[in-house]
């Protein structure tokens, strides 16, 4: 039976973990935030396990996590997690945390060559561990939190050095040790992304080309006004109104809060507390004069764009040779990158991002062959 993980919700407690973890060589992290229930989501748990014990730490009640900071950033304790972006963003929007010497499970499986990578699949999978995620989607920000979502958020990084060492047993057997590394770490890279609304960023949700001008007219006052109301109720706006919803506004222009019940996805509640301001948002953008154009497409020369293609049937061959998803071979933008820079020697893919010292020695030959038309 796994013993309930200790849960650090003040000062005192978090100071002694910290001087615990610092003498671990490894450790498991996870996060969980409340993105799915809140305008802006906030990392709500950390949780930490050692060979040793399970920890649950609340930023929510502790006014100051800091000094955490110094154990994840230590380069000499390895930080293994589970499909890492997402918590790495969590981590240094939230405290400003630098997460380093990262082992990544599921992208290790992924160089392995695995089908199933997901983290309940792979507990299954590998060590016979069930782990049920439908509490993947709960709102972590509620206190108290009920002990069963308290012990699947421990499960999460219970099993995760186990895991790991399965994982790391097999790169080793396998001689891809050095590739998994440099595969983590283009994965684990990342650039926050500012967080300011963008009231023309309706167009990366879709590119309504069958739209009209005037349709596009009022999917931006819908999608501005989504927006104020999402952020007035700490709801995320994709999930207030639907992006579908959106389009069937457009496509409806209702005059009148009552065609609004016809519109799939769009709350009563919402048509009761804001259903004048949407039909006033149509009706301001029917109104507008407004000429928005489309942002242009880029144009790539046709050159270009074959030494793509022919680098991306090599990728997808080479892919399937080594039984993996073609990513793993190289990230697309990498492919862009050499096929508008047509290097004439190895030399030459060193500064290309997502090409690493071994990818450069295992397909380098290969990638200036293709480009300059050889192979």
């Amino acid at each position: 039976m796994l013993a309930p993980a200790a849960t650090i919700d003040d000062s005192r407690a978090l100071e002694a973990a910290v001087e615990r973890l610092s003498a671990q060589p490894r450790i498991a992290v996870d996060t969980e935030s409340n993105s799915l229930h809140a305008y802006r989501g906030k990392t709500c748990l950390i949780q930490i396990s050692t060979p040793d014990e399970d920890l649950i730490i609340d930023p929510l009640a502790i006014a100051d996590i800091s000094s955490l900071g110094a154990v994840l950033a230590d380069p000499a304790i390895e930080k293994v997690l589970h499909a890492a972006e997402y918590d790495l963003i969590c981590l240094k929007r939230d405290f400003d945390f630098d997460v380093r010497n990262i082992f990544d499970t599921m992208a290790a499986a992924r160089v392995c060559g695995f089908q199933r990578i997901g983290l309940g699949a792979m507990l299954q999978d590998l060590l016979g561990v069930r782990h049920s995620k439908r509490r993947q989607r709960d709102d972590w920000a509620r206190r108290p939190l009920p002990e069963s979502a308290l012990r699947y958020a421990q499960i999460d990084t219970h099993y995760l050095l186990q895991l790991r060492d399965v994982l790391y047993e097999k790169l080793r057997a396998a001689e891809r040790l050095e590739e998994a590394r440099e595969y983590i770490a283009d994965v684990t890279r990342f650039e926050l992304k500012s967080e300011d609304f963008d009231p023309d960023g309706f167009w990366q949700l879709f590119r309504p080309n069958s739209l009209s001008s005037a349709d596009i007219a009022v999917l931006r006052e819908l999608y501005i006004l989504r927006d104020g109301l999402a952020q007035a109720v700490d709801h995320p706006p994709p999930r207030l109104i639907p992006n579908k919803a959106l389009l069937q506004i457009v496509t409806l222009r209702p005059r009148s809060a009552k065609r609004l019940y016809d519109i799939r996805g769009l709350p009563a509640w919402l048509i009761r507390q804001s259903g004048a301001e949407i039909i006033e948002a149509v009706k301001h953008g029917l109104a507008s004069r407004a000429q928005l154009k489309r942002p242009p497409r880029e144009q790539i020369p046709p050159q270009i764009a074959e030494r793509y293609n022919a680098l991306h049937n090599w990728r997808k061959e080479t892919a399937q040779a080594r039984g993996v998803e073609s990513d793993v071979i190289i990230s697309r933008g990498a492919l862009w990158e050499i096929a508008r820079r047509q290097p004439a020697s190895i030399d030459e893919l060193g500064d290309i991002r997502g090409l690493g010292p071994w990818r450069r020695a295992t397909y380098g030959s290969a990638l200036v062959a293709i480009v300059n038309g050889r192979a």
